[in-house]
């Protein structure tokens, strides 16, 4: 139980925060060798993302009819990730670099990416500037954040940024082409649970996907209020230090 809750506000606090959420769970599940960090748990803290980012933006959603051209623009972009990931889950290669040293190396790499695109001049917002182009330019360099380290969240604020959208816009879109590629997930993991016949199982991933989304609702809404005011360099420095850690202690 304890671990599922620990699992559970990880998830919540580092899925919409450029610093890699899968990183952060595999992390903390080996140093504190946990029993339930499995593909069936991390399914359902996604979930729990997934209903987070989609209640806290229902207006957007809602107004489909208004919006349907920038939903299909957000659908477009999360279509790269989903289909590259689709293919590295299904032949397990996903496992192949599930490592520390990967993890450190991406968490330096792309930190220092999201430092310069974050200092980049700034002008660009959703409703005037987000074309296909924009689309498919973030969409592509999505894909990068199936390597753990790398931040789904972090390398599609950098891409937008790279495109010169404002920093609260950048998280905007962020936050919005994860509903696709959530909703995805969310489909295989209720899949799983509807047909299980295991109560525990049931029992344990309906409690990660309650407790995900309330850190999840709780870190979209703080997240943007804070960007409003800051830069995004507490985050740039925390990846700097926390590589650095880990690749000391991947060649000792």
């Amino acid at each position: 139980m304890i671990e599922i809750i620990i699992l559970s506000f990880i998830q919540g606090i580092t899925e919409f925060l450029p610093i890699s959420s899968s990183s952060h769970l595999i992390l903390v599940s080996d140093y504190l060798q946990f029993d339930n960090q499995s593909l069936s748990i991390d399914v359902s803290l996604h979930i729990g993302s997934f209903f987070a980012v989609v209640i806290y933006f229902y207006k957007d959603i809602t107004n489909f009819f208004e919006n349907k051209l920038i939903f299909f623009k957000i659908l477009i972009s999360s279509i790269p990730v989903m289909i590259v990931g689709f293919f590295l889950t299904q032949y397990e290669i996903i496992n192949k670099i599930r490592n520390l040293e990967t993890i450190a190396w991406m968490t330096i790499i792309f930190g220092i990416l999201l430092y310069i695109s974050d200092r980049l001049n700034v002008k660009k917002n959703i409703k005037d500037n987000f074309d296909y182009k924009s689309a498919l330019f973030i969409g592509f360099l999505q894909v990068l954040s199936l390597v753990p380290g790398v931040s789904r969240s972090g390398i599609a604020i950098t891409a937008a940024r790279l495109l010169n959208f404002k920093r609260t816009e950048s998280a905007k879109i962020s936050f919005l082409i994860s509903i696709p590629i959530l909703a995805a997930v969310s489909i295989f993991g209720f899949k799983n649970l509807i047909f299980s016949e295991n109560l525990e199982f049931t029992r344990l991933n309906l409690l990660s996907i309650l407790v995900s989304f309330i850190f999840s609702f709780l870190t979209i809404k703080y997240f943007l209020k804070y960007i409003k005011k800051f830069n995004l360099n507490v985050f740039v420095y925390y990846r700097l230090c926390l590589g650095t850690v880990l690749i000391v202690l991947s060649y000792l």
